[in-house]
């Protein structure tokens, strides 16, 4: 009789501490603040899945693992490359097994306000984004328990993952929930267009800013002017504001029929034929190829697209105001222009910064 009770006795004892354990744990668990530019908008986190330095530590590590692909070989980090904007400086980027696929990689920044990811838009959060590539033949072609298992065996995961999220146990969830907060964390917001649009709108320049502002050229300045004019380049429709990025779709005039049907794969609807997600135009200096099949190299060559290429379809934008005279008709001065305002939205603190790159 003593002997059960005084059993019982140490298994509560085990059981509290254990409890009192997880609860220390979780209490612990240090909030991560985001560093948001002060003309940006609150990025909105998923209630299920709070930022934490812990589960920001493990994502980053989880982004440049090779261990997530077939053979070791490939990681995120392999088709979206830091200098290259975080995108892949091939037309199609290579997968396990030199396998390759049909749409460019795009590039990582900001994705915390962006509402559909994948060219297509088929994912609807960053979270689901996250579990396609890993499975997917011509990417890291891994299926998910067999990334779990190599994880849950690596001798430094388990313990991050307990203390990410509180609990044992290792799951694609998690490994995408990880690799989603350290993305968020890849805000860009300190190039010369981001002191351009603050002066334009009227908001305080920090010290540093107004260094950067003094530094402005008279070009620069008249290639933003282009770039909004509805007269000019008639950019603003699909990239405005202080994240250069529209949660929209559109059929940019690239073709008159559709060899990727683009949008219309995910809803079936025939008024999204030859539709693609609006990239954003942060970093775009450094993330050639462009468009969603890579087919242009150079800015010169968007840009040319844009005023003499326009190709009209039963889909085109209607936004692109031009497309019956094949686009807006620059000029190689106008064009000169436009790149140089282009440019203006390289960030070379978001590019450099160490904590973005490979722990």
């Amino acid at each position: 009789m003593w002997n059960k009770i005084i059993a019982w006795s140490l298994f509560s004892i085990i059981l509290f501490a254990c409890s009192k354990d997880k609860l220390f744990l979780r209490e612990t668990m240090t909030p991560y603040e985001l560093d948001i530019p002060s003309h940006f908008p609150e990025m909105p986190i998923p209630a299920d899945n709070p930022m934490t330095v812990q589960g920001v530590a493990l994502g980053r590590k989880l982004f440049y693992d090779k261990q997530l692909s077939l053979d070791n070989t490939v990681s995120c980090a392999t088709c979206h490359q830091a200098d290259q904007g975080f995108s892949d400086p091939n037309q199609f980027s290579v997968g396990v097994n030199g396998a390759t696929g049909a749409r460019q990689s795009m590039a990582l920044v900001n994705l915390g306000w962006q509402t559909h990811f994948f060219w297509d838009g088929r994912a609807g959060t960053l979270e689901e984004q996250i579990l396609e590539p890993v499975p997917n033949p011509v990417e890291m072609h891994l299926d998910w328990p067999e990334a779990v298992s190599r994880l849950s065996a690596d001798p430094l995961y388990p313990d991050m993952f307990y203390t990410a999220f509180g609990e044992e146990g290792i799951t694609k969830e998690k490994t995408a929930k990880s690799i989603a907060q350290f993305l968020r964390t890849m805000i860009s917001g300190k190039s010369k267009y981001d002191v351009m649009y603050k002066v334009q709108n009227s908001l305080p320049l920090t010290s540093e800013e107004q260094t950067i502002m003094n530094s402005i050229t008279v070009e620069e300045w008249a290639g933003m002017d282009m770039f909004f004019s509805l007269t000019g380049g008639d950019c603003l429709h699909c990239h405005d504001g202080p994240l250069m990025h529209v949660n929209l779709f559109s059929n940019n005039g690239l073709d008159g029929t559709f060899s990727d049907e683009g949008r219309y794969l995910v809803t079936g609807n025939t008024n999204d034929l030859g539709k693609f997600k609006v990239p954003t135009l942060r970093n775009i200096e450094l993330t050639a190829p462009y468009m969603h099949d890579g087919r242009f190299e150079t800015l010169d060559e968007v840009i040319m697209h844009y005023s003499f290429g326009i190709t009209q379809s039963s889909t085109i934008d209607p936004m692109i105001e031009f497309a019956s005279q094949g686009g807006v008709q620059l000029d190689l001065q106008e064009r000169e222009l436009l790149k140089t305002f282009l440019k203006t939205f390289t960030d070379y603190e978001f590019i450099n910064n160490p904590d973005f790159r490979a722990p």
